[in-house]
């Protein structure tokens, strides 16, 4: 069985990742701390600690671990919340290492990039996107740390592909909600547009999310690749269009959106990856399912 990395398999969208990809791998968890080795960890699952801001620790376990596929989740996740400096220097620095220590062990990359590297979710007016949907080939023009740390990683990634000629793919998600816990309906129920028109009221349920990430890291594609994670309709149950419409007061000239479909297109990883978002907050909203564990 192949080994396969996953940084920040303690978060939130982390653990869900690892749950799914140890039914076919070997799965080594690496966060800042370790659970202790008497915890009772499900089969396929061990355990590291790392600081991937150090690059001397970061290579060096990467190296010892030598796997097949590597799994970077692990990121500061907003810039709201911690100073910006913070939020860029470790993120931009955690890729970096990560990603370098996996292409010299000729590791598959998956790694944790965002919609916010459009630059919408943080920026200081409104403005509408170039396209609707919008595509992986939309201009990254972010005015925010997360934002530009994700830009930046993800020219980490372009050049770890090229210059040890593994396979790169930078998954965007968008507002990743819980079975259960889809907060996002409680901005639809508001009514304040304002609350998600920084990403067009786009979402995704986070088992479609590790499922793209496991489809990415088995996928046959060369190089870099971004993918965007979404589900397939918006969570306001209304025109996409017409909410665009009504909030900004005008649409991009490209627009092809059709009822409550998704603002951001899934059509690169259905096309390259053979994923398509299968959850909806429709059914996820009030869904009861265990939350994987991980000890």
């Amino acid at each position: 069985m192949e080994t396969v990395v996953v940084t920040g398999a303690a978060g939130r969208s982390g653990r869900w990742i690892a749950d799914r990809l140890r039914a076919e791998y070997e799965v080594v968890c690496v966060d800042l701390s370790h659970p202790g080795f008497e915890v009772d960890a499900p089969e396929n699952v061990d355990f590291r600690a790392a600081d991937l801001s150090d690059r001397g620790e970061t290579l060096d376990l990467l190296a010892d671990l030598d796997p097949d596929g590597v799994v970077h989740w692990a990121n500061i996740p907003a810039p709201t919340r911690h100073a910006g400096g913070r939020v860029f220097e470790t993120n931009v620095l955690a890729t970096y290492n990560v990603l370098v220590g996996a292409g010299r062990a000729d590791a598959r990359v998956v790694w944790a990039s965002s919609e916010s590297a459009y630059g919408f979710a943080f920026a200081e007016g409104d403005e509408v996107p170039d396209e609707l949907p919008v595509t992986e080939a939309h201009e990254l023009r972010p005015e925010d740390p997360y934002g530009a740390s994700k830009v930046a990683g993800e020219e980490v990634a372009k050049m770890v592909a090229r210059r040890y000629d593994v396979p790169v793919a930078s998954v965007r998600p968008s507002w990743i909600q819980y079975p259960g816990e889809y907060h996002c309906r409680d901005v639809a129920r508001s009514g304040d547009l304002s609350q998600g028109a920084g990403n067009w009221w786009s979402y995704v349920d986070v088992r479609d999310v590790a499922g793209l990430v496991g489809a990415a890291l088995d996928g046959a594609f060369s190089g870099h690749e971004a993918f965007h994670a979404a589900a397939a309709e918006n969570y306001l149950d209304r025109s996409t269009a017409g909410a665009v419409q009504e909030f900004f007061g005008e649409m991009p000239a490209n627009c092809t959106l059709d009822g409550d479909q998704s603002a951001l297109s899934t059509a690169k990883a259905e096309e390259l990856l053979d994923w398509n978002p299968e959850h909806s907050w429709r059914g996820a909203e009030d869904e009861d399912v265990d939350v994987p564990s991980l000890y």
